[in-house]
């Protein structure tokens, strides 16, 4: 008679649960909002707030519920935040995800819930690999192939030696594991410096070592406040004369206004590579590049546009089902097909559902209105599929 009562009463709870999660569609955000790297987290945010209010905050006919929480740029509070996301607020999404650390803390906690988990930015090697899950996806990319686009970009022109320096987390890893993917020269020094709360911002010491290494070009991945101290620094350091810089997340539309507003003419005529530009001419993206300028006096960076995508992303997936969010597989199929508008036009999934896509070369360039803006030069890679994908067990 107990196990009877304790299976009515487990039936009742899924009921009710169920019942609560068909009101609404609950989306849960795990970005930065503390700490220097609460920049970032406001691109995501912002992001997400201009898309909903682009889709009338509907999905499927019903309304969105957003949940944001703070990881603290640390890898057990983001794991807090999974557990209270997916547990106390019993979201049906969770999202945000900014850092590869966090991503991989949090992982488990969330697709053992039965949530989606999509990421607006991280894309660790693991996920798209062993790790990967078929309630997992990407609207951003896989770590590794952004830096692979700009190791093409170094041979193409004809660059030989070469220094690296990053941070020293997944990420960064990650980012040097890509370039040297791809670069044919020789990689004549490789400095990971301090991350995370307290992170390294000094670099003078990494700059008198990648002078004395004689390359012919430095390499950096440095997302964030990072990014403009090392830039500020390189420029004074005079290094430009002599070495070609070439960076990944580190030029965007957050660090390169203030160097314009400091003076860093060094910064025009910079390149890097990304799989979206303000400057993409899609329908789509123009909306979102000027709604956001409107909004906020400035240049939308990547990681408002993945967040942007994100929305858009869920959107779609909730529709195809009418609003049934226990339609889990029709949700799954709708992600799997990127049958939705994104502002870097259409594009595919891999089986372990990171994008196929393609990358551009950016130049950091002065627009017609005075202000700095990345400007797409060339395609380096089309319909690109990371190196992790033959590791998948969905594959």
């Amino acid at each position: 008679m107990l196990r009877k009562l304790l299976a009515a009463a487990a039936i009742g709870a899924m009921t009710v649960t169920s019942a609560l999660a068909a009101d609404s569609v609950r989306i849960g955000v795990i970005t930065t909002m503390t700490t220097p790297a609460a920049i970032v987290g406001q691109e995501q945010i912002n992001g997400m707030n201009l898309a909903l209010e682009h889709i009338g905050n509907e999905m499927g006919g019903l309304p969105v519920e957003m949940f944001f929480e703070d990881d603290g740029f640390k890898p057990d509070i983001g794991k807090q935040a999974a557990d209270k996301l997916t547990k106390q607020d019993q979201v049906n999404f969770v999202t945000g995800l900014i850092w590869s650390h966090v991503m991989l803390a949090a992982r488990q906690t969330i697709v053992d819930s039965g949530a989606f988990m999509i990421s607006a930015n991280a894309g660790h090697s693991k996920l798209a690999g062993e790790l990967c899950h078929e309630n997992f996806f990407s609207t951003s990319w896989q770590n590794d192939q952004i830096p692979m686009a700009v190791g093409e970009v170094l041979n193409q022109r004809g660059v030989k030696s070469l220094y690296i320096i990053a941070p020293n987390y997944a990420a960064g890893k990650d980012m040097v594991t890509g370039v040297q993917r791809t670069f044919s020269g020789e990689v004549l020094g490789i400095d990971f410096t301090k991350w995370g709360k307290d992170a390294q911002l000094d670099f003078q010491a990494e700059l008198a070592k990648a002078r004395a290494s004689g390359a012919e070009a430095i390499f950096i991945f440095y997302p964030g406040k990072a990014g403009p101290a090392f830039i500020s620094q390189f420029d004074q350091s005079g290094l430009a004369e002599s070495m070609g810089l070439y960076t990944v997340f580190t030029l965007d539309g957050l660090s390169v206004p203030k160097l314009q507003a400091a003076g860093m003419n060094s910064v025009l005529g910079a390149f890097d590579a990304m799989f979206w530009s303000p400057d993409l001419d899609n329908e789509q993206n123009n909306r979102f590049v000027a709604a956001y300028r409107e909004a906020h006096g400035r240049y939308p960076t990547f990681y408002a546009a993945q967040a942007y995508d994100t929305i858009f992303f869920i959107k779609a997936a909730v529709d195809a089902v009418g609003g049934n969010l226990d339609d889990m597989d029709g949700m799954r199929a709708a992600m799997a097909s990127a049958n939705y508008t994104s502002v870097r036009g259409p594009y595919t999934y891999g089986p372990n559902h990171m994008p196929v896509q393609n990358f551009y070369l950016r130049e950091v360039v002065e627009g017609p209105d005075g202000n700095w803006v990345h400007n797409i030069v060339s395609t380096i890679y089309e319909n690109h599929s990371d190196p992790y994908v033959s590791e998948c067990p969905m594959r």
